[in-house]
């Protein structure tokens, strides 16, 4: 190979390589949009399910309710294969959020029967 053929090959090779780095910057900016969005999404969901608890918490509901739970897991599921995305791991990962979920519900449940159980305070008079 003679040295005018190799630099060319190495000029060919950096290009290609600026290309794959220029592609892998824009695929990981996406992936930070998304995982921006994802964490807003996981926000406005855990807001929605806060205001959950403290309704049950008032009517002295249960924190947890595994048939709406077990209905939620396999609608997932299902949303999961017509995304073509792994069934498994949206179970997964919608487990952990339920864990997290009842977890504050129960949370909340604690808080608002200390508060029932507190004496009322004198009116000022």
């Amino acid at each position: 190979m003679s040295e005018g053929t190799a630099r060319a090959a190495g000029d060919a090779s950096s290009v290609a390589d600026e290309a794959a780095r220029e592609r892998l910057r824009y695929l990981r900016g996406s992936i930070d949009n998304l995982d921006a969005a994802l964490v807003h999404l996981l926000a406005e969901r855990f807001k929605c399910t806060q205001q959950v608890g403290e309704l049950k918490a008032r009517h002295h509901l249960p924190p947890a309710d595994p048939a709406r739970e077990a209905a939620q897991i396999e609608r997932l599921r299902r949303l999961a294969e017509d995304a073509k995305l792994d069934p498994a791991f949206a179970e997964k990962f919608l487990n952990f959020i339920i864990g997290e979920v009842v977890r504050h519900h129960r949370a909340i449940a604690d808080r608002t029967q200390e508060g029932a159980a507190e004496p009322a305070e004198p009116a000022a008079g």
